[in-house]
């Protein structure tokens, strides 16, 4: 991608995306410092991991943005996988097993890009990573926090890692904990008020002055190891050292891959939607495995696609991965002139940045809205949180793909569905919740379903039917445009409904669904439903069938569709159907913010005043549809009404503007004469006092005001 970029020309800003990797670099070094401590392995190695891996990545990906590093849930899983096999961080053992896990994560990706793994990464919901990616970066907290304090890490799950903070506290060192806290706080303050400032990097700063002018360690503060300067030692890892524990090593490996794989690929395709940019998710695994070898070789643990990395790469404007080679490169001049001054980094500042870090993986976000919106996807989001938590980073995994599973499963078995019919004066069909307007064909069922069609949601669609089914019903037409697939359970039951309806001297019809759908039927052993006259082309032709020709006769009134009919009580057409319960309030919404645009507008003194312009009433939600922007005069009048009460808008303006509000709702009105003449009886409610009112003010709007009353008139008359 980056040479394609640099050979087409495609790289706007290089001296930006160069000088943002310089950054990211400087970022990145107590963070990947961290993680490899995490992960087993002496800091260095966070370093080491910097470099060569990130080199490979970026002449290797398709993403253009997307930064990658040493990163938190790998490191987690590795360390995690340390414990359970009970072996000591920093030993001989480690150092050999943990460069040949990053291989076996690297040979895995091959295979997944052979299997075209990536397409699995849609199947697993928003909600299921979200809680995932919080559930480890929570127990990587619970992990650290004793370091905060001068303690040592904890490992495991909740219960061992919480007994461990409480009992590292007979380690307590008031000026670590001060030191520690205090980088957090510190951090967490500036990103939210300054975030453009690297904070940290000044508080890695901060820490290496304070211990060469105070010399922390001498109260108790510990520090980091003393670094040797230098590039690594390439190495082959050996593969001989998962002997004995080959298939919990193996499928560890696995279950990293798989956990890279997803959230390096849902945020990689998340960046590119939002530029618009084309990523190809099977180049997106090679250059996986490509990074995750690379890794291997310098003894560094599994590279991840770092989300906080890449977030900062897009608020500086990054557009290339030249932002990746400048890291890389700063990277290698950090290890061969600046490791002396790490040996001054205390450890409370180092685990205080890490921990901002951890916080910001924490999806808080999600757990809101999903607490706002969506109870049934909030407890998703939970339950593949606490499965981390509780059963470990393994377990969790195998939880976060169950619970996606089922959520699509229980989507497909329950998809959205409806009851339609039609609108007086308007064609097609429309559904009779979101449309107040809508009346059912008399003695006719017309049922929208709106999924595949299968045995996890036939009782659904059955139990639906039959639940509306009365008396006098003559017919049941299904809408099956949203049925793309069927199985053979569910063409069964079809064919012993249609039979159960024909014992009810009711018919029984499917139609509007591609023709695909009937081989389908056919194939499955449905060529009955086909012969009998079942399936039909579109509604109309169904009606037709069972004796109905427009205009159909309506249920709730003595009308037909093409009948111009109008209540008063029922107005909003295009806001109901896109708002449901919520239009009324949206449109006094968007009357209210109109009203304080026209004070802008006035007050700018601006010609035109796109609102009150003779083709339509157009706000930032769009032209409103002519019942619509009726209601939304009414509720503008009031608000401007308060308006002038509050003191925001003078007398004089109001009056200005309520005068052309009542020639554009008569205009309105006579637009809606010529559709629907008894409408004009029941809109025109306010015409003689706003008329009293004209008449005194604006003789001349007043004389334009009778001339469009008497061409509605004129329209009543003729109809």
């Amino acid at each position: 991608m980056l040479l394609e970029q640099i050979r087409h020309r495609k790289i706007h800003n290089p001296l930006k995306d160069i000088t943002s990797g310089i950054i990211i670099a400087l970022v990145s070094i107590p963070i990947a410092m961290g993680y490899a401590q995490i992960a087993g392995l002496p800091v260095i190695y966070g370093l080491y991991g910097s470099f060569l891996p990130i080199l490979i990545y970026a002449l290797m990906t398709t993403s253009p943005q997307f930064a990658i590093g040493v990163d938190a849930m790998p490191a987690a899983m590795v360390g995690t996988l340390i414990t359970t096999l009970s072996l000591e961080p920093g030993s001989d053992k480690v150092m050999t097993l943990v460069p040949t896990v990053s291989l076996l994560v690297g040979i895995w990706f091959i295979i997944f890009y052979f299997v075209k793994a990536g397409r699995v990464v849609k199947y697993i919901s928003v909600p299921v990573m979200g809680g995932f990616i919080s559930g480890v970066g929570f127990t990587i907290i619970l992990m650290q926090i004793p370091k905060l304090f001068g303690g040592n890490p904890g490992t495991g799950v909740l219960l061992t890692l919480l007994i461990n903070i409480v009992s590292e506290m007979k380690n307590f060192n008031m000026l670590s904990a001060v030191l520690g806290i205090g980088t957090v706080i510190i951090i967490l303050v500036c990103k939210k008020y300054i975030p453009k400032i690297p904070m940290t990097v000044v508080m890695m700063i901060i820490g290496a002055f304070l211990q060469i002018i105070v010399k922390l360690d001498r109260f108790g503060v510990k520090l980091l190891p003393t670094v040797s300067a230098g590039l690594p030692k390439l190495i082959i890892p050996d593969i001989s050292c998962i002997s004995g524990n080959a298939i919990t090593i193996i499928l560890e490996s696995f279950s990293i891959a798989a956990v890279i794989m997803a959230q390096t690929l849902l945020a990689t395709n998340s960046y590119a939607a939002k530029y618009g940019d084309s990523v190809d998710n099977g180049r997106e695994l090679l250059s996986y495995a490509g990074m995750n070898f690379a890794s291997s070789l310098v003894g560094c643990c599994p590279i991840n696609g770092s989300v906080s990395r890449s977030g900062m790469a897009d608020s500086l404007g990054v557009r290339s991965q030249l932002m990746s080679i400048s890291a890389g490169i700063t990277m290698i001049l950090i290890l061969l002139l600046g490791t002396p001054v790490l040996q001054f980094l205390p450890v409370p500042v180092l685990t205080g940045i890490v921990m901002t870090a951890l916080i910001g993986i924490l999806d808080f976000k999600m757990f809101k809205r999903l607490w706002k919106t969506c109870k049934s996807e909030w407890v998703i989001f939970m339950l593949s949180f606490i499965g981390v938590l509780v059963l470990g980073t393994v377990n969790g995994v195998i939880v976060g793909c169950v619970l996606s599973f089922w959520e699509v499963s229980v989507k497909a078995a329950s998809p959205p569905t409806c009851f339609v019919g039609r609108i007086p004066g308007h064609g097609n069909f429309h559904s009779l919740n979101r449309n107040t307007h809508a009346r059912p064909i008399a003695n006719t069922v017309i049922y929208r379903f709106s999924g595949n069609l299968f045995f996890a949601n036939i009782d659904k669609f059955e139990n639906d039917i039959l639940s509306v089914i009365k008396d006098d019903t003559h017919q049941v037409v299904v809408d099956a445009r949203g049925i793309g697939n069927i199985d053979v359970t569910a063409v069964d039951r079809l064919i012993s409904f249609t039979e159960q309806m024909n014992r009810r001297s009711i018919k029984f019809y499917i139609t509007e669904h591609e023709s695909s759908l009937n081989d389908q039927i056919r194939t499955l052993g449905g060529e009955k439903l086909l012969d009998s006259g079942v399936v039909r082309r579109t509604i109309t032709l169904a009606l037709r069938d069972a004796g109905l020709e427009k205009p159909y006769t309506l249920e709730g009134a003595d009308i037909t569709d093409n009948t111009a009919y109008m209540e008063s009580e029922e107005k909003l057409a295009e806001f109901e159907w896109a708002f449901g319960e919520d239009a009324e309030d949206r449109l006094k919404k968007l009357a209210d913010a109109t009203a304080d645009e026209l004070v802008e507008q006035i007050t700018n003194h601006e010609e035109h005043i796109s609102v009150l312009e003779d083709h339509g009433a157009t706000t930032k939600w769009g032209m409103l549809g002519l019942f619509d922007e009726h209601e939304f005069w009414d509720f503008l009048e009031v608000r401007i009404d308060d308006m002038v009460k509050d003191g925001v808008m003078s007398d004089e303006d109001a009056t200005w503007i309520k005068e052309r509000i009542e020639v554009r709702r008569l205009k309105g009105e006579q637009r809606l004469s010529e559709l629907n003449p008894r409408a004009i009886k029941i809109l025109s409610k306010h015409r003689e006092r706003i008329l009293k009112h004209v008449k005194d003010k604006d003789p001349e709007a007043y004389e334009h005001m009778k001339k469009i009353i008497t061409q509605i008139h004129d329209t009543n008359s003729q109809a």
